[in-house]
């Protein structure tokens, strides 16, 4: 039986993408990988982090796959009094700051100071907690990586970053070259926490100016390989689409900010889509010329999925049940407490078998709607 070809991208979301993770081990332990052919991974900021790390199970033949991924996360959740407290420190200290109840002082995340001060704040802890680029070490080998040099067969790779240098989008191509650390810090390079990184003659920022995850590039059969079309798109969605009310405190519009702008380039990805999906619905492409890259028709998922798009045909997305979108603040991005990490893992797993589960269900009613399965 011909598996259908799916491409899952992750959005980032600081530590609220272990709920990315918990979604991808519930994905891969309900034999995502045995039942669907994944061609593709794509990821910007932690999320890249996950999809990358993923993406190095498969290719090393791991099993299970996710238990890398899963290892990542217990390392860099706070463990013991130390790193709980400084934890806590972090986080009251911005929420004091983003309410307004004390002044903020902006500071160089490149500043010789700065740097000082986190060393200083820092000494005594793990590496694994304290030294993001030492926990991304630890787990995924990039010697080994660059051995292999770039991969033309699935699973293809793709981190979104921001060229600062150029004002550009950036993406990370495993098909095109070796996947990096660099590429990855460059992902997550948020400007107030690091500086921006340096690769070639270019300095880079935090993939959420540029595609948070990259999804369009998913369908483009020069960069993924004609074999590689995805016939759906899976997206594990971090940032709330919805907000019940006007924000009005400055914590709370601080929250809607960042919200929203770590959504806007998902939504200007997906109109484009649509739009294509809406040439190929009015016969807008030769049938040879979507033959040649084993397309049958529209990247599709049932109706009964959409959460604000009333549209026949749209990318499903993998999110939060609405009571949890509604307490996420953007100090839960920085929350590397046990009680949150292990939360949103558990939220994760649980999101990813409720989505197979209406999944199967949809395509038994309607086997046009879900294909091949």
């Amino acid at each position: 039986m011909t598996r259908i070809k799916i491409a899952i991208a992750c959005q980032g979301g600081g530590s609220q993408t272990a709920f990315t993770a918990g979604v991808l081990k519930g994905l891969i332990e309900r034999g995502v990988d045995r039942d669907f052919n994944v061609v593709s991974l794509s990821g910007t900021s932690g999320g890249a982090v996950c999809a990358t790390l993923v993406w190095y199970s498969f290719w090393r033949g791991e099993s299970p796959l996710w238990r890398r991924l899963i290892d990542f996360w217990k390392d860099n959740t706070a463990q013991d009094w130390a790193e709980n407290a400084i934890n806590r420190a972090v986080i009251e200290g911005l929420r004091l700051v983003n309410s307004g109840l004390v002044p903020t002082f902006q500071f160089s995340p490149s500043s010789p100071l700065v740097q000082s001060a986190l060393s200083l704040a820092t000494s005594g802890l793990r590496r694994t907690f304290s030294d993001f680029p030492t926990v991304l070490r630890k787990h995924i080998d990039f010697d080994e990586i660059a051995a292999w040099g770039p991969r033309a067969q699935p699973p293809v790779l793709i981190l979104g970053a921001a060229n600062v240098s150029t004002g550009k989008l950036a993406k990370f191509i495993s098909r095109q070259e070796v996947i990096r650390l660099e590429h990855i810090l460059a992902s997550c390079a948020v400007p107030t926490i690091f500086p921006a990184v340096k690769i070639g003659e270019h300095a880079y920022w935090d993939g959420l100016f540029s595609d948070n995850p990259p999804v369009e590039v998913l369908i483009r059969h020069r960069i993924v390989g004609p074999e590689n079309v995805p016939e759906e798109i899976w997206i594990i969605k971090i940032n709330p689409t919805a907000f019940k009310s006007v924000p009005e405190r400055p914590e709370v519009i601080f929250d809607r900010r960042n919200q929203m702008e770590g959504n806007i380039s998902l939504f200007q990805q997906l109109e484009h889509l649509e739009t294509i999906n809406t040439v190929i619905l009015d016969d807008g492409f030769r049938p040879e010329y979507l033959a040649r890259f084993d397309v049958k028709g529209p990247i599709r998922f049932p109706k009964s999925f959409s959460t604000d798009l009333d549209k026949p045909y749209h990318i499903p997305w993998i999110e939060m049940p609405a009571e949890e979108q509604e307490i996420m603040d953007y100090e839960g991005k920085i929350d590397r407490s046990p009680e949150n990490i292990e939360r949103l893992l558990a939220l994760g797993e649980a999101a990813a078998e409720n989505f197979l589960t209406q999944r199967a269900a949809a395509v038994e009613a309607n086997p046009t709607l879900g294909g091949r399965v």
